[in-house]
């Protein structure tokens, strides 16, 4: 698709994009009106957003990384488990945005002149501030004390018609205050969102208070008051004029402004709260990937000692077995050192390294060793797995299980899909699993790193029914999410 032809489909689709899943790697997207798009589990690969608006647009579980998105109005945005490796965010707008569990390398907000001038900043301040302060505090008990000072007239006024007077003067300034307050906090995130200029906001909230103070007024004198002003107004002197209408216009402009401001105020404080959290988040990846390099790292000596081992078995009894055990374990360690600190890497490649290790301890047990290795879908050996998941499943396997039988042994490596579940199936014919077995290193290792990444949507179960065997469940949308899950490295 090009990039005209993308602006015509906007067009025709009321201006909603949806292309989930879509590769548009490097694709120019500058400039173009991507509201509320729908662009998850998409590759945007150095994709060009520099001064798009995507307000409410989803981007989750898709592959950011280059991206630039200077200048770009991402208010809202879901960004949910994208990778955002050397993302450009110079200037964006990321107000209301998420970045759960998304990895990053750069964000530089967007500069500021000075810092926003809050209530609190004001009321902190000598001078001004105290004035301030104290004008507010004067007006709020003042609008404390004529509520008590009208209520305590009703309950004592003997005149029916004075007390009805009372009544819809106080009926009329709380449905005039609720009505202020409503239709300021229902219109302060449409207003957010649509008027990009502060004073607009305040002039088109103005407008809307203008015109409900006419109608919430008119109504309740129709419905409330008219009764009594009428009968009033035929007594001498029955009741004193007050105030010109647009005097009291003016107070619920006053309030509306005022509590616009506020509600601004705190969208901004939360707009800190997330960034801070963001920030958080991200401190807590580089301890999580710090501990999973820690378990990568105690993984590969502890294999590297057993295979060593049965070279050296090897060397003097059968030369050229112990030169093709060689040659595979250099594969091997071709696989585990040529990773560049990746900690995910497909099915597939997994799976080929498992079949490498099998090689290996088929070259030392001879024919007393048979496997096989078995994916019951194709499309699968493209999900992406922890590195070394189930190399040490299959080496304690061949250790506790094979390595004890005196004839024929056989490993069996299967993986499918099962009720939302992605199984990872090692069985051997060695001897049971003891009942008080707690797994060696490698298992315990395997059961540390899925909880790191997984939490409680992964487990490790050790069966000797209907076959012996090691089963790894992992919930299947937590699989296919990860190919955006990215952990930052530490120097990152």
């Amino acid at each position: 698709m090009t990039r005209e032809q993308l602006i015509g489909t906007i067009g025709k689709n009321g201006k909603r994009l949806n292309m989930r899943a879509s590769d548009l790697s490097n694709f120019d997207f500058s400039g173009i009106n991507l509201t509320q798009a729908d662009l998850r589990f998409s590759n945007l690969t150095r994709a060009n957003f520099r001064g798009a608006v995507l307000r409410q647009a989803n981007l989750s579980f898709s592959e950011l990384s280059g991206a630039d998105f200077t200048d770009a109005d991402l208010y809202e945005a879901n960004l949910n488990f994208c990778g955002l490796q050397d993302v450009n965010l110079t200037g964006a707008n990321v107000e209301g945005a998420t970045f759960n569990f998304a990895g990053r390398s750069k964000y530089m907000p967007k500069p500021t002149k000075a810092e926003p001038i809050t209530l609190t900043k004001v009321l902190q301040k000598p001078g001004w501030g105290t004035l301030i302060g104290a004008l507010l505090g004067a007006l709020l008990i003042y609008g404390c004390n004529a509520i008590v000072y009208f209520t305590h007239l009703i309950s004592s006024a003997k005149d029916p018609l004075v007390a009805g007077l009372y009544r819809f003067l106080i009926i009329q300034n709380m449905a005039d205050g609720i009505v202020v307050f409503l239709l300021t906090w229902s219109l302060s995130s449409w207003l957010a969102r649509r008027v990009p200029a502060v004073w607009q906001r305040h002039l088109i909230i103005s407008l809307c208070i203008l015109c409900s103070f006419f109608v919430v007024n008119l109504s309740i004198y129709a419905l409330v008051g008219r009764p009594y002003l009428v009968e009033l107004a035929k007594r001498p002197g029955g009741y004193e004029k007050t105030a010109s209408w647009y005097v009291y216009v003016m107070g619920d402009l006053l309030i509306a402004n005022f509590f616009l401001y506020v509600l601004q105020q705190g969208r901004q404080l939360t707009r800190k709260l997330s960034e801070q959290e963001f920030q958080l988040l991200n401190l807590e990846k580089l301890k999580t990937r710090a501990e999973l390099d820690a378990l990568q790292a105690k993984i590969n000596p502890h294999f590297l000692y057993n295979a060593l081992n049965s070279i050296a078995s090897l060397v003097h009894d059968d030369p050229d077995k112990a030169e093709e055990m060689t040659l595979l374990l250099s594969k091997l360690f071709r696989y585990s050192t040529g990773r560049t600190g990746e900690l995910f890497a497909t099915l597939a490649d997994e799976l080929e390294m498992v079949k490498t290790y099998l090689q290996v301890e088929q070259v030392r047990f001879g024919n007393r060793l048979t496997f096989s290795v078995e994916v019951a879908d194709p499309t699968l050996n493209e999900l992406k797995l922890p590195q070394f998941l189930l190399q040490p499943i299959v080496e304690n396997a061949i250790k506790h299980g094979i390595a004890k039988r005196a004839d024929m042994g056989r490993i069996d490596v299967r993986i499918y899909e099962k009720e939302g579940e992605l199984h990872l199936c090692v069985h051997d014919n060695g001897p049971a699993f003891p009942d008080d077995m707690d797994g060696g290193y490698g298992l315990r290792s395997i059961q540390d790193k899925l909880k790191l990444l997984y939490g409680e949507d992964a487990r490790v179960e050790l069966q000797n029914w209907p076959l012996k065997q090691v089963l790894i469940s992992i919930l299947m949308s937590k699989v296919r999410s990860d190919h955006s899950l990215v952990i930052p490295d530490t120097d990152a």
